[in-house]
């Protein structure tokens, strides 16, 4: 069996590394990465993030292509909030689980049972039910976005894990949770949790709020991936239990070079996520796919929830 040597794939990676560099510079391109991509994808990337966060980023570049290194969900964000820009999508096939839990047909049936509803959307769902919502929302922002709406009644789709941390922290309103949820999220258990606790009794558990209730009943912080990245730093602790996918271990560690950080189930990898690799990025920016397109009807209701988002953001 032949095996590449160590020193064939860093090579490899340095003549992959400078292809992409020349190519982005040719194209006028802005390589942006959410937190949970391969390592050597963020290291590349011109801006990494969650989903608010380059949401943002993507609203207010000035580069003309821009290659979202992440899921399908997220380049369609992408290619609404800027219909001038093209918007590519390196792995046609990285898609998102959770996404698919929702449809239009059935969020329809959900809306004609409750008239006096207001949908906020989770970011993770189709253009399509974006469309098909009342404003979206980040992990990050979900708290926000629901004490904003004047409605007493909310339609909260598709992830009812983020969807229950949320109505926990908005009494006052009625939360109809949709039941969707995230497969790598969902994994974590809090048996695993409380077994990593034992092993380093230091460190404190951060937690995304995808996560089981049981498993946030046992955090010290729960918060988007941002979230976590702003209170590792910020925090005096020198040991972190992470609960979430393990792409967030890199820039922690290259942020936090002093601080140890320990993932609590080796489950805690997103496919979708890792699809994207160097090669694949090189090819996208060489052959210009894989373009991102929503239908104008379509884009143009889903561009409002958005925006409505970040307005209600500010």
């Amino acid at each position: 069996m032949y095996r590449n040597k160590p020193e064939f794939d860093i090579k490899y990676k340095e003549h992959l590394g400078r292809k992409i560099f020349d190519l982005k510079k040719q194209r006028n391109a802005l390589i942006i990465a959410h937190n949970y991509q391969r390592d050597e994808v963020q290291e590349i990337a011109d801006i990494t993030g969650d989903s608010y966060a380059l949401a943002c980023e993507v609203k207010k570049a000035k580069e003309n292509i821009i290659v979202f290194c992440g899921v399908k969900f997220m380049a369609e964000s992408a290619h609404i909030l800027s219909p001038d820009k093209t918007i590519l999508l390196p792995v046609e096939e990285a898609g998102c689980p959770l996404a698919d839990m929702v449809t239009v047909e059935k969020l329809r049936e959900q809306k004609e049972k409750y008239p006096s509803a207001a949908v906020v959307c989770y970011v993770n769902s189709p253009a399509i039910v974006k469309a098909e919502s009342d404003i979206c929302c980040t992990s990050s922002n979900a708290v926000k976005i629901v004490k904003f709406l004047k409605e007493k009644q909310i339609i909260f789709i598709p992830d009812k894990n983020l969807g229950r941390y949320v109505a926990k922290r908005v009494p006052e309103k009625e939360i109809i949770l949709w039941d969707g949820y995230c497969t790598v999220h969902m994994r974590l258990t809090k048996e695993e949790v409380l077994r990593t606790k034992e092993l380093y009794p230091e460190a404190e558990f951060v937690a995304h709020p995808e996560c089981r209730e049981e498993v946030l009943s046992q955090a010290d912080y729960i918060g988007s991936t941002s979230g976590m990245l702003k209170y590792v730093l910020e925090s005096e602790k020198k040991q972190f239990i992470v609960g979430t996918e393990v792409g967030i271990i890199y820039r922690l560690q290259r942020e936090n070079p002093d601080k140890k950080f320990y993932v609590p189930t080796e489950q805690f990898i997103c496919a979708n996520m890792k699809l994207t690799t160097l090669g694949w990025l090189a090819r996208s920016l060489e052959k210009m796919v894989y373009k991102i397109e929503v239908p104008e009807d379509v884009a143009c209701r889903a561009r409002g929830t958005l925006e409505r988002m970040l307005e209600a953001s500010k």
